[in-house]
């Protein structure tokens, strides 16, 4: 049963770029907005049972975006205000334990499960339509800290670049992508596309968002960012390199980098959450 979920698993995504370049050849147009869709589309991420019943106990207003509800949660403190934006395939509960941390200090915690994710509607996702989601939220909670994680980490420096929220003082940086150019690379070998379907794919992207797979640069965004930044990226992380993380770096005003090894993408480790919390509590050395 395993070694044909395996053979499953490794000849399906050549079946469907097989079937995206078919579509290709006779409907161009619907063949690009199937493969913007299957980008844009998470697997998984949706509230399981064993997490409901931390999750339910700090659920808060739901707020329309965009036609969708947005699932918001409130864990109350007479701190500051951290707002936690979680990443793909992902969802509130993966902030559990930092939660419990930052609430030992008396922080305002405001989290939220992004669209198409958690308690959430919708079916899309991607860095452009969290931003806009996220701002929202910015407006609602005037946190003064951000703390994002892989693609919602992405999220927090795109939104910074265009909105500038003068009321953020500092921004967590959580095993952040960085290139577009090279995620559509991937995604390009996954699906076994070719270089005329990707040059199309990338031209609806411009057309949609207004920024091609190279221009969509979160280091380069970074540059227009001024906000003290921690960022914490593994070594040996297998889903965005820490290339990213020494990029971004580069290019932030005001930013720490610390380079882990053996947390993996998800960064969950104690020690970790202790120079989360000493960087947010200027104790941070």
């Amino acid at each position: 049963m395993k070694a044909s979920k395996k053979i499953v698993n490794k000849y399906l995504p050549k079946i469907i770029g097989l079937r995206l370049s078919s579509l290709y050849l006779v409907n161009p147009d619907k063949a690009l907005l199937k493969a913007y869709e299957l980008f844009s589309s998470p697997r998984k991420g949706k509230v399981r049972p064993e997490q409901e019943v931390f999750l339910n106990k700090a659920k808060s207003t739901a707020i329309e975006h965009d036609s969708k509800t947005i699932q918001t949660y409130h864990w109350k403190g007479n701190g500051k205000t951290v707002i936690l934006i979680h990443g793909w395939d992902s969802n509130t509960h993966r902030w559990k334990d930092l939660i419990e941390d930052l609430q030992k200090e008396d922080f305002n915690i405001v989290a939220f499960d992004a669209p198409a994710h958690g308690y959430s509607d919708g079916k899309l996702l991607n860095v452009l339509i969290y931003s806009k989601c996220l701002d929202q939220l910015l407006s609602l909670y005037r946190p003064e800290i951000v703390i994002g994680h892989s693609v919602g980490a992405m999220t927090v420096v795109f939104n910074q670049y265009l909105k500038h929220s003068i009321h953020v003082e500092k921004l967590v940086l959580l095993g952040a992508p960085s290139e577009m150019s090279e995620i559509m690379r991937d995604y390009k070998r996954i699906l076994n596309l070719n270089v005329k379907f990707m040059s199309s794919l990338e031209a609806f992207f411009k057309e949609k968002f207004d920024y091609t797979f190279s221009e969509f640069s979160i280091a380069e965004f970074a540059k227009g960012v001024q906000k003290d930044t921690l960022i914490i990226h593994d070594q040996f992380d297998k889903v965005a390199p820490v290339e990213a993380a020494k990029s971004i770096h580069k290019n932030l005003k005001d930013s720490i980098l610390k380079i882990t090894e053996g947390a993996g993408h998800s960064l969950n480790k104690g020690e970790i959450r202790d120079d989360i919390l000493k960087f947010l509590t200027n104790t941070y050395e």
